[in-house]
């Protein structure tokens, strides 16, 4: 297996005055001048007394800067450590402190609010918008950043030329990313992964989606969680593609403003966002009593969701050849009515721990309900009697499996079998021909008095395809369940009845629907609405 490193080298070089990342509506840089930026930062390291191996944090919203960051400090051969910005002053400032850190490069606002002396390792923050020195431990280094255009000057006097480029790199199972989680059952931990994790998953994402030739790629979901640094951003990139970065979370308008200019090849999203498109614009049109009789005549059917796919596909550049989800289940009810308009969706598996792909399948042989199957250099099983009937926790084992949690043995001795397998937390099953299907997660599901398993997320599924819901999380209360609401606001617009009695209703239509031992007993109205981690699942731990 090739580095992905060695694969960027061949990647810039061959398009060297191409654009190559840019900024929605702000600076772009072609291939020779991202080539540049690692030349100066790799100085700029260097004159801060960081060694290969040495850790470096990244936090800050998306953006071409914090691209480049990332591949300098990699082809630098130290070790990155993506921290999301939606973390707290304190949690970034804790966060830099554990992982040992030697420099961060951060936002002046985020900076601001820091205090170094609690970053012991800490010799330098640098301006993560224009790689300007924020802080410096010592006179030298400030120095140093202040001479740095000689020394570049002096390395490259004829700057960076594509023979002197050298990026290529073979050492596949050295450290590379500490990636601190953000999930929805507890408090961070920094996920070790090797060239070989982040490798694997980029060559699975360049030979089953190859990218086209001069394609375009949005990139919209925080880069400090692999799900988007690996498949918005390091495996298109690495394709050849021109990454555009949004930024902070866009405005709908914007979003779709962006879509419309960008058009990027291939859409990589969670369901939420599908979800939203879905139950806010399609489902009540296909509802109304004209549009019920019209889609039961064959004919007429197939045009009119033939509409809705062009439209929807429209909506996103009208260049997308796929959808691609992951991060969560996908509602059953949307489900329905993606594969009505035969729409090129798939939904896939993974985890920060697989760096982070676990399952996938293209969509013109993806099986609805499942999420893919395991992809190549990996195995996966199931913990159970009869994996195809018996749901039991899914184990995987691999090139994309993380090689520990960052000083802390005891959850990584917790996360392994003993004969080495990731205990992933997740509860399913795998049919005959290897497409896996989640249950929901172990630490999730809720047993009963009579001894059933119950599986939240499967009444969440259920209870977010019905009338004034936008959200909804399952809990257990005195032995009962509980279902805590986040109301669909568009839907309750123009209601003449109190919301609570709305919500009252929706809970007796799914009772109706659901067994016995697993119905709802009560509705509770979140105000506000859920927190989300950064996959836009609602971080349940908050809620328990």
């Amino acid at each position: 297996m090739e580095h992905f490193l060695t694969i960027l080298e061949t990647r810039l070089r061959r398009n060297w005055d191409k654009p190559a990342l840019s900024d929605y509506r702000g600076a772009s840089y072609t291939s020779a001048e991202v080539a540049e930026q690692f030349a100066r930062l790799h100085l700029l390291f260097k004159v801060a007394g960081v060694q290969p191996g040495d850790k470096i944090a990244l936090s800050g919203a998306n953006s071409a800067h914090w691209a480049m960051a990332f591949l300098a400090v990699a082809s630098y051969h130290a070790v990155v450590v993506p921290i999301l910005a939606d973390f707290t002053n304190e949690g970034l400032q804790d966060l830099t402190a554990h992982s040992e850190s030697k420099l961060l490069l951060t936002e002046p606002k985020k900076w601001a609010d820091l205090q170094p002396e609690k970053m012991p390792n800490l010799v330098a923050a640098i301006n993560l918008e224009d790689y300007s020195l924020l802080y410096a431990a010592d006179d030298k280094i400030k120095k140093g950043v202040a001479n740095l255009d000689k020394l570049f000057a002096e390395a490259y006097p004829k700057g960076v030329q594509q023979n002197n480029l050298h990026l290529a790199y073979d050492k596949l199972d050295e450290l590379m990313v500490i990636n601190y989680t953000s999930g929805t059952t507890g408090s961070p931990k920094g996920i070790m992964l090797t060239g070989r994790n982040i490798s694997s998953n980029i060559h699975f994402g360049m030979n089953n989606i190859p990218v086209p030739q001069d394609a375009t790629m949005m990139s919209m979901l925080p880069m400090a969680h692999m799900y988007g640094l690996a498949f918005e951003f390091l495996y298109p990139f690495c394709g050849g593609a021109h990454v555009t970065f949004l930024g902070k979370t866009p405005s709908p308008t914007v979003l779709m403003a962006a879509f419309a200019e960008i058009k990027p090849y291939i859409l990589i999203t969670v369901p939420l966002v599908m979800e939203k498109v879905i139950k806010g614009k399609v489902m009540p049109v296909l509802k109304k009593p004209l549009m019920r009789v019209l889609t039961a005549i064959p004919g007429l059917k197939n045009l009119i969701y033939k509409k809705i796919r062009e439209q929807i596909m429209g909506a996103f550049g009208g260049n997308a050849c796929m959808i691609v989800m992951g991060g969560a289940a996908l509602s059953k009810e949307v489900e329905k009515v993606m594969r009505a308009a035969k729409m090129p969706y798939t939904v896939g598996y993974g985890m920060t721990e697989c760096a982070p792909l676990v399952a996938y399948q293209h969509w013109t042989t993806f099986k609805p309900g499942s999420c893919g199957r395991i992809v190549t250099l990996n195995e996966i099983r199931v913990d159970s009697s009869d994996p195809q009937k018996v749901v039991g926790e899914l184990q995987v084992r691999g090139a994309n499996v993380m090689i520990g949690y960052y000083k802390n043995e005891e959850a990584t001795s917790a996360a392994f079998t003993e004969d080495g397998w990731l205990r992933t937390g997740d509860l399913g099953v795998i049919d005959a021909q290897g497409n896996i299907f989640i249950r929901g997660r172990s630490k999730c599901m809720i047993l009963s008095a009579n001894g059933q398993n119950i599986y939240p997320e499967e009444i969440e599924a259920k209870l977010n395809t019905m009338p004034y819901i936008g959200e909804s999380l399952i809990v257990e209360r005195n032995k009962t369940l509980v279902a805590l609401v986040a109301p669909h606001e568009e839907q309750l617009k123009g209601a003449t009845e109190p919301v609570e009695t709305l919500l009252e209703q929706t809970r007796q239509l799914a009772n109706a629907e659901l067994p016995k031992y697993s119905q709802i007993a009560k509705i509770e109205i979140v105000e506000g609405g859920f927190v989300h981690t950064p996959k836009h699942s609602i971080k349940r731990c908050l809620y328990a």
